[in-house]
C-alpha cells in the first residue's frame, strides 16, 4: 500500500492545496489585490474560492510564515530613523510605528492604537529583540514628545537605553518618510480593516513582503546566473532550507507585535495563541478584554449625547461574568433615564461611605 505524501502539519485538514494556499497569501501580500480580485483570479485557473476564506488564510498563516522567514534575517546597521504613520481601522485612526535603519532596511513595525508613552515604549522592547535587529547606537526620531519622553524613561529599566544618541533632524527621517509609502499604497486596493487584530496581522505580512524586496534574507537570489523567481524563495524560506543546503536557526522572535504568546483562560478560553489584545463579546456591548500578557478586562462601551465612552468593570475572574453582566444592566437602565453612567460613578465616589458597584 503506498505511503501518503508529505504535508505540512500547519495545512492539516485543510480542503486547498499547500501550493494554493501559499499562492494566495504570497500574492495578497506582494500586489496590490483586494480579495475579491483572488477570488476571480483563482476562478480563472478553475478554483473556486471564496474571498473570506483567503482573508482567513492571511489571518491564519501570516504569523507562522513571518516566523519561518525570520530564520534567514540579515543584521540591520545600528543606527535607527524611527517614525510613526497613520492607519485607518474601523473608521478610527491608529498608528503603525515602524523603524528602519541607515540603509533604508526594515527593522520593526506595531500597530498601536494611540501615539503614547506606553505605545512608544512596546514598540521599542520589541524592536531590540528582532532578529537581526540589536541595540541601536543612534536613534532619529521625529517631534513627537511623547516617543521622546517614553525612549528616555526605559533608560530605568535598562541602563543601556542610556547611552543611545537620541536625533530630532527632520531631514534624516526623510528615508522613512520614504518607505511609508510602500504601505500606504498596498492599502489602497483594501476595501477598509474592520478589526485591530485582523490589521496588525496584515500589515506584518506586507512588511514581510517589502523586506522580502529589500533582499533582507540570507538566500540564494540566483541560481546558475539567473534570478530566482518569487515563488522559489519562499519556498526556501517556508521549508527552512536555502538552496545551499543550509537549514535556518531556530526561530527567532516575531518582527511585528508581541511574540511572547499568552493563553487565555476562563470565559474567553480558545484554542490558539493570543499574539494581540482582543475583545471578546459577551452582548450588549459588553466586552472582555484579553492582552497578550494574560490580562482580562470587562468593558462596557456606549454612546451618551453623541460621544462613545467606555466603562470598565473591573477585572476577571475577581469579577465574575454574572457580575459584569448585572453591571452592564445596571448602566443600561441609567442610560435609559438620561444619566451617564461614567459620571455617576464619579459621584458616588465622591460620597462619603458609599461605593459603586
Amino acid at each position: 500500500m503506498p505511503r501518503a505524501a508529505f504535508r505540512d502539519p500547519i495545512y492539516r485538514r485543510r480542503r486547498y492545496t499547500p501550493e494554493l494556499i501559499e499562492l494566495c497569501v504570497r500574492w495578497y501580500l506582494t500586489y496590490r489585490l483586494s480579495y475579491r480580485d483572488l477570488s476571480a483570479m483563482m476562478a480563472e485557473r478553475a478554483v473556486a474560492v471564496s474571498h473570506t476564506t483567503i482573508m482567513r488564510w492571511v489571518r491564519r498563516y501570516v504569523p507562522e510564515f513571518e516566523r519561518r522567514w525570520a530564520q534567514f534575517a540579515k543584521p540591520t546597521h545600528s543606527s535607527w530613523r524611527m517614525d510613526e504613520t497613520a492607519v485607518s481601522v474601523r473608521g478610527q485612526w491608529n498608528y503603525l510605528y515602524r523603524a528602519v535603519d541607515r540603509n533604508g532596511k526594515s527593522i520593526h513595525s506595531l500597530l498601536c492604537e494611540d501615539r503614547s508613552i506606553r505605545s512608544a515604549q512596546t514598540f521599542f522592547r520589541q524592536a531590540v529583540n528582532v532578529a537581526g535587529s540589536g541595540w541601536p547606537t543612534r536613534i532619529n526620531l521625529d517631534g513627537n514628545v511623547a516617543t521622546h519622553l517614553g525612549l528616555r524613561l526605559l533608560g530605568g529599566d535598562d541602563s543601556r537605553w542610556r547611552s543611545i544618541t537620541v536625533r530630532a533632524r527632520k531631514y534624516l527621517n526623510n528615508i522613512i518618510e520614504q518607505d511609508h509609502r510602500a504601505i500606504k499604497q498596498r492599502c489602497a486596493s483594501m476595501l477598509g480593516l474592520k478589526s485591530f487584530r485582523t490589521a496588525a496581522i496584515t500589515f506584518s505580512g506586507i512588511e514581510l513582503a517589502h523586506r522580502i524586496r529589500k533582499r533582507q534574507f540570507a538566500l540564494a537570489y540566483e541560481r546558475n546566473g539567473r534570478a530566482l523567481s518569487l515563488k522559489e524563495l519562499w519556498t526556501q524560506a517556508l521549508s527552512g532550507k536555502s538552496l545551499s543546503g543550509s537549514v535556518g536557526s531556530a526561530p527567532p522572535p516575531l518582527m511585528h507585535q508581541i511574540s511572547r504568546p499568552a493563553r487565555v483562560r476562563g470565559p474567553a478560553a480558545r484554542q490558539g495563541v493570543v499574539r494581540y489584545p482582543r475583545r471578546v463579546s459577551f452582548g450588549k456591548s459588553l466586552y472582555l478584554l484579553v492582552t497578550p500578557q494574560g490580562g482580562r478586562l470587562w468593558q462596557y462601551r456606549y454612546r451618551f449625547q453623541g460621544r462613545e465612552k467606555l466603562l470598565s468593570f473591573g477585572g476577571y475572574p475577581d469579577v465574575p461574568v454574572e457580575n459584569a453582566r448585572a453591571r452592564g444592566h445596571a448602566a443600561r437602565q441609567l442610560l435609559e433615564l438620561g444619566i451617564d453612567p461614567s459620571e455617576r460613578r464619579k459621584e458616588l465616589r465622591q460620597m462619603p461611605g458609599e461605593r459603586p458597584g
